[in-house]
């Protein structure tokens, strides 16, 4: 089972392949971002957080080779390769550059998540975590069930993808705008009041007669899930 918060960036220009990407990506539990140009890719990589990177080879303006270089000067952001360029020294090449994983188009949706997962056990094992617990509060992603010192909390999609987040990174302040991305995508135009509103909810559906408020608000920076508030 996968984070639903896991953010993912999509490097494509083939109209057709990003659309089907973005479809069954969202469809397996991904936030998912798409850029279809070298540099609107490498932008994005190097202003936003992923949790991994989906990159073509051959792209307009920079090609995947050139943008993986420049990324890895920065970033350690996993990378997998999506290419129909499939011959042997192709793969080298492009593990040898820093690629984490090399996959040849056509592929299978079900074959591309496996590989995902593969690595996230690797970069990133609580995204691929089953259960996630911390101060009393379980999060249960196979069953999509959580509750609070035994008790049950009723959320919807947005607070769960939200505490889903939080829970990752207990203790850690979030802007508005990094909720925002990490919660609905940096491709999702919404107002940064919108995150007041559903941290709201969240902190309503978690209240517990005598238990102490999980969700710190800390003024001009954002918020944090913190046991400590």
């Amino acid at each position: 089972m996968l984070a639903c918060s896991m953010r993912i960036l999509v490097v494509e220009d083939e109209t057709k392949t990003a659309a089907y990407l973005g479809k069954g990506l969202t469809e397996n539990g991904f936030v998912v971002d798409v850029a279809h140009t070298g540099p609107d890719g490498e932008h994005l990589a190097r202003t936003q957080d992923y949790d991994l990177i989906l990159l073509d080879v051959m792209l307009p303006g920079t090609d995947g080779w050139t943008i993986l270089q420049s990324l890895r000067k920065a970033k350690s952001t996993p990378v997998l390769f999506l290419s129909a360029r499939g011959a042997v020294d192709d793969r080298v090449k492009g593990l040898e550059l820093g690629a984490d994983d090399y996959l040849v188009k056509p592929f299978a949706m079900t074959e591309l998540v496996a590989r995902i997962r593969a690595l996230l056990r690797r970069t990133r094992p609580e995204l691929v975590d089953e259960r996630l617990e911390y101060a009393g509060i379980v999060l249960d992603r196979a069953s999509h069930r959580v509750s609070r010192n035994g008790s049950d909390v009723r959320l919807g999609p947005t607070e769960y993808r939200l505490l889903d987040f939080l829970m990752q990174r207990p203790g850690r302040v979030f802007s508005r705008e990094r909720l925002l991305d990490a919660v609905w995508g940096a491709n999702t135009y919404v107002e940064a009041r919108t995150v007041d509103v559903h941290v709201g909810r969240l902190r309503k559906a978690l209240r517990r007669p005598g238990a102490r408020d999980l969700i710190r608000t800390v003024r001009s920076a954002g918020y944090a899930l913190d046991e400590h508030s």
